[in-house]
């Protein structure tokens, strides 16, 4: 498989690496759009939100309390978690990502 994800998964492409369990991996983004923003992705390959089943529940979890153990580390009191879904939901790499952004403040709508 040609993912760039699951090649930073599985340690091919070298990453700034903040968290990495059995199941999930983080890291910086490499264009960072807050003063903190990093990425949450599972090692297993899922395209997208879109595409999970009830079988990747639980990873699910374990990327959402990942999110919350890193947020905390980073001492950020709010954040904000986002998830592209398909090319019209801006999602330029098809491998479920979720991105943590904080140290500033948010605006609603976001864009």
């Amino acid at each position: 498989m040609d993912c760039v994800f699951c090649k930073i998964a599985a340690g091919e492409i070298p990453t700034d690496k903040i968290y990495e369990d059995e199941y999930i991996i983080a890291f910086n983004d490499l264009d960072p759009q807050a003063p903190i923003h990093f990425l949450v992705i599972p090692k297993k390959h899922i395209t997208s939100l879109a595409t999970l089943d009830e079988s990747d529940s639980d990873l699910l979890a374990k990327i959402m309390l990942a999110i919350k153990k890193l947020a905390n580390e980073n001492n950020l009191e709010g954040y904000r978690v986002v998830t592209n879904i398909g090319e019209d939901g801006g999602q330029t790499v098809p491998h479920l990502h979720f991105h943590v952004l904080g140290g500033r403040a948010f605006h609603w709508p976001p864009g």
